[in-house]
């Protein structure tokens, strides 16, 4: 791997700044006419300088402190990525208060147990929607004393205690600062490095979510070292489109801009970030690998619908980049005339593909969360894109492997990255260690004794182990990791991301622990699949009326098989080919609980909703049908009942190879 440039870091006070509002003084004073935020509003990018950002945030946490937030106290922060959102963030920690952000599109009842958990003092949120859902649960939040909101829209006539405009709170700080000129320097200098600087909750997946405390010292040290891992600069451009509840926003949208002072933008909203992301033209960019996928789908229904020329130039090439892009981008020899055919490919093809994802100036992008399948790595690569898998979790900042640069392999998540020790347990979990592990638990002193040990060890929850190279490959979570009846391995997660690998396939949910076959749920992607059934002519009126159609089914059960002829290669999982499977006639929702906010699968909840399609699965049915509650996005609920067909898939015995 080449060296990585050297973040140079932010100055303070005549020593390297050890909180983020520190740094953020640092780059008002080193760096304070280069834009540090945008944020597109009705078309029109606005741009924040530093210097800018440095003020408002100033006004905002002594506007706060006006109003009775003090050191120590909970920030809730809502809504969708903006500017003055990231700047309460900053403004609580200059305060010496912990920001804890929620997951924007949760309903109120959601937010309750996050709330009142963390005795939130104060919430700076987006907008009217958000201060509805606030005001309907206030009652229930004894320790919630204001809610500021950023766009009014909607909210004149609103007549409530301490609601306020963050225009009444911008102005009472700038008042503050004129009466105390002193004020907010003193406040920032009793920061420390060891001070909680955020409060992020878990998903949640089996019970209710934990607040994760990180300090100061935890995430800038882990973005610092992963910013120079990676040669980021202060000239990146990043486009934060993800949720700010999400740790991976916190690391790449925030502290890593903090560290090295490059510009975060935000989208006008989340139906425009395609058009916002051509327009930044981000040099560094995280997606899941659901976005990924969605991408991919996209250019490749809109080449099945182009004209012959354009389609055969389109196959042409990009059979060129999977044999040489990946080679060039990796800086290994290739010959002359497939260079010459590179360069061709990228002026008529690559280019122009690159140009509608927004991808143009792409110098690396990292995907997480679940695996991603070759092929995805295999068409980004060969375009050029530096489109590697990290591995981490809440707990850890995010940042545990990564992909080196010159050896990115798609069926594991990389090597430790500097600074992080990891080992295997003799039970097979994955354990970690490094600056960038949790502080603690919220009010959950028995939880962090359990998750991390008195050597500083951290228990994943992760079922893992190193390949040859040294890549740590993931298999599921350690709790899921069970047995079939026969004695063989089954790790539902690997099978339903390998399930998921295919385009057409949304979410999978796998069943066989301690049963004699493994069987599926399926979702299928309504977009992939919509477009396949509709160049064949295949009518249909909506999800359910096209996931109960025969040759959707045979289509699934192709894929299912693939995977299935896949796992005869493997002695751990030969056992667990799906036999049996089923489409579900609604999709996984986090609305209906079934998923997390981060669309984790919630299987313990779903396996209890759906437990006769489980029992119809182990059976010889052909159908069995279900009833299933729903909630609809104004709050209503309602229920779907539907018969669901059950259809075999064909196993295929272990190699000889394998058997031997």
């Amino acid at each position: 791997m080449a060296k990585p440039e050297t973040v140079r870091p932010a100055i303070a006070h005549g020593h390297t700044a050890d909180t983020f509002p520190k740094l953020l003084l640092a780059h008002a004073q080193q760096r304070g006419a280069r834009p540090a935020m945008r944020e597109k509003d009705l078309g029109i990018w606005q741009t924040w300088s530093w210097q800018q950002v440095a003020a408002e945030v100033r006004a905002l946490a002594l506007g706060l402190a006006s109003k009775g937030f003090k050191r120590g106290d909970r920030l809730a922060v809502i809504g969708d990525n903006r500017p003055r959102l990231y700047m309460a963030i900053m403004a609580a920690q200059c305060l010496g208060g912990v920001p804890v952000p929620l997951y924007q599109d949760s309903a109120a009842e959601e937010m309750v147990f996050v709330l009142s958990d963390a005795e939130v003092a104060m919430a700076v949120v987006e907008d009217q929607e958000q201060v509805d859902k606030l005001l309907e649960i206030r009652d229930r939040l004894p320790t919630l004393q204001a809610i500021v909101y950023d766009d009014a829209r909607g909210l004149r006539h609103y007549q409530h205690s301490g609601l306020y405009d963050i225009a009444e709170i911008l102005g009472a700080g700038r008042v503050q600062h004129d009466e105390h000129p002193q004020l907010f320097q003193n406040m920032i200098d009793l920061g420390r490095g060891s001070d909680p600087a955020i409060m992020l909750y878990t998903s949640g997946t089996t019970g209710h979510p934990k607040g994760v405390l990180h300090t100061n010292d935890s995430m800038i040290i882990t973005a610092r070292n992963a910013a120079n891992l990676e040669g980021l600069t202060e000239h990146e451009e990043v486009l934060a489109y993800l949720p700010m509840a999400w740790v991976g926003d916190n690391l790449f949208s925030y502290a890593q801009s903090m560290v090295t002072g490059f510009c975060v933008s935000c989208p006008e909203s989340s139906d425009t970030v395609m058009t916002d992301m051509r327009e930044i033209g981000p040099t560094y960019y995280f997606a899941p690998p659901r976005v990924y996928e969605n991408l991919l789908t996209q250019v490749m229904i809109r080449m099945e619908d182009a004209g012959r020329l354009k389609y055969r130039m389109f196959h042409y090439f990009m059979d060129h980049a999977r044999r040489v892009g990946t080679a060039i981008l990796e800086g290994k020899p290739v010959g002359f005339w497939d260079r010459v055919g590179y360069k061709l490919g990228e002026l008529l093809v690559y280019g122009p593909v690159k140009n509608v994802l927004g991808f143009t100036r792409l110098k690396l992008a990292y995907t997480a969360g679940e695996a991603i399948g070759p092929e995805l790595f295999d068409f980004y690569r060969a375009l050029g894109v530096n489109i590697k898998q990290l591995y981490g979790q809440t707990e850890a900042y995010v940042m545990v492997c990564v992909h080196p640069n010159d050896k990115v392999k798609p069926d594991t998540v990389g090597v430790p990255v500097p600074g992080v020790e990891v080992k295997i347990a003799d039970s097979g979990e994955v354990l970690f260690r490094g600056p960038g592990t949790f502080h603690s638990y919220w009010k959950r002193d028995d939880a962090t004794a359990e998750t991390r040990n008195s050597e500083g060890w951290v228990h994943s929850g992760d079922a893992g182990f190193f390949d040859e190279d040294g890549h740590l490959k993931i298999i599921d979570r350690a709790k899921d990791v069970g047995r079939m009846n026969c004695g063989s391995l089954f790790a539902p997660k690997y099978l339903e991301n390998k399930l998921k690998f295919f385009q057409q396939i949304k979410e999978v949910v796998a069943f066989g622990d301690g049963c004699d076959y493994a069987t599926a749920f399926i979702n299928i992607d309504l977009i992939a699949v919509g477009n396949w059934a509709e160049k064949r002519g295949l009518a249909y009126t909506g999800y359910t009326d096209l996931a109960g159609q025969e040759p959707v089914y045979e289509l699934i059960r192709e894929c299912i098989e693939k995977m299935n002829a896949d796992l005869a290669t493997d002695p751990r999982l030969a056992g667990s080919q799906i036999r049996r499977f089923l489409i579900l006639h609604k999709e996984l929702d986090a609305d209906d609980g079934e998923l997390t906010r981060t669309r984790k699968v919630r299987r313990k909840f779903i396996a209890e909703r759906y437990a006769p399609l489980i029992a119809a699965l182990n059976s010889d049915a052909r159908d069995c049908t279900i009833d299933a509650q729903v909630k609809f996005e104004d709050g209503r609920s309602g229920n779907i009942r539907a018969t669901v067909k059950i259809r075999d898939a064909k196993t295929f015995p272990a190699t000889a190879k394998e058997a031997a």
